[in-house]
């Protein structure tokens, strides 16, 4: 840079001048940005470890009493003040797991058809009314659950199932029992209709990112819908379709309102998927304002910190799965 032009005061040349003071705040707004998106950063961070260091603060008591046999235990006697984690547990897996089950080959079927088959002047008109879906609360779909679905499926679905598929040797016992229209299975089912918008949202959204050179490039090849689907869309967007499962996964999981209305919320286990039963999060907004003694409180602290780690836990399966796969497609 040429030396700034020196007056006969000594003064420097005004234009030099402005150019150091234009550089110097960019400098300090560099700085300040820089901070500021750190700390938006930290913040989530630090939220998150409060939220672990107060649940497991609040758990240790009930731990400190039951040990680890608190996650073993089938009993929940809050007269007893004897507490165990298996049935809210059990509940949790199982109504998160059929809702999972059910609700992903609806998805993207839902994705498929709204990307690849949907004439284009009802695509907007359909994936608008797939996302109102996700927009519904979750209380409404508990009482529709409750007061709508609950009978039909007693009357209709359970019987059927219980003369058709309770009839098989191994698991026939899943499909056993009285057919009351709620439970498990009624749960389960509530919860998939509840996830199906998320997961269909997210998937059509990454189907739409492939680019359109590359099934072309397949349908001239003479590839079929499906095959462009199975070997052009699937790779190409499987992170994506991974993250939704995992975001509907998520969902289900940590449902509370929907699933206290039709899961029953009885402290019973039972392998029948027809009968009542409990989850972590029916199990917390039940019983968390009537709880009396301290045990019992601390009891539903370690509830919610065991939800929290089966949360985590199927996050980082998901994230080490994707990255294991990374891997091996990088040595093909």
């Amino acid at each position: 840079m040429d030396k700034p032009a020196v007056h006969d005061a000594g003064a420097v040349d005004p234009q030099y001048a402005a150019l150091r003071k234009t550089m110097r705040n960019q400098r300090i707004q560099d700085f300040l940005f820089h901070k500021i998106t750190l700390l938006f950063a930290a913040s989530v961070l630090l939220a998150l470890v409060g939220i672990i260091v107060s649940l497991a603060i609040g758990a240790a008591p009930a731990f400190k009493e039951f040990g680890a046999g608190f996650i073993s235990t089938v009993e929940w006697d809050p007269v007893e003040d004897k507490f165990g984690a298996l049935i809210a547990i059990w509940g949790t897996i199982a109504t998160s797991l059929i809702a999972l089950l059910v609700a992903f080959p609806i998805s993207f079927g839902i994705a498929l058809f709204l990307t690849e088959i949907c004439p284009t002047p009802l695509r907007r008109p359909m994936g608008t009314a797939v996302e109102l879906l996700a927009g519904v609360p979750s209380i409404i779909y508990g009482m529709w659950g409750l007061f709508v679905f609950a009978p039909l499926f007693a009357d209709h679905v359970q019987p059927a199932l219980k003369h058709t598929l309770g009839q098989l040797p191994v698991i026939g016992q899943l499909f056993q029992g009285p057919t009351m229209g709620i439970g498990i299975l009624t749960a389960g089912l509530i919860l998939a209709v509840m996830i199906i918008p998320f997961i269909s949202s997210v998937m059509r959204d990454v189907f739409e990112i492939v680019p359109a050179v590359l099934k072309e490039s397949a349908y001239g090849l003479g590839c079929t819908k499906w095959e462009v689907v199975r070997k052009v869309v699937l790779p190409y967007t499987r992170n994506g379709v991974v993250g939704g499962v995992m975001l509907g996964l998520g969902r289900a999981l940590g449902e509370t309102m929907a699933v206290t209305f039709v899961i029953g919320n009885a402290h019973e286990l039972s392998w029948s998927l027809f009968s009542a039963g409990n989850s972590i999060s029916s199990t917390l907004a039940n019983e968390f304002a009537e709880a009396a003694s301290p045990l019992h409180v601390s009891s539903l602290f370690a509830l919610a910190l065991i939800l929290f780690g089966i949360t985590f836990v199927v996050l980082s399966a998901a994230k080490l799965m994707l990255a294991n796969m990374s891997r091996k497609e990088g040595t093909k």
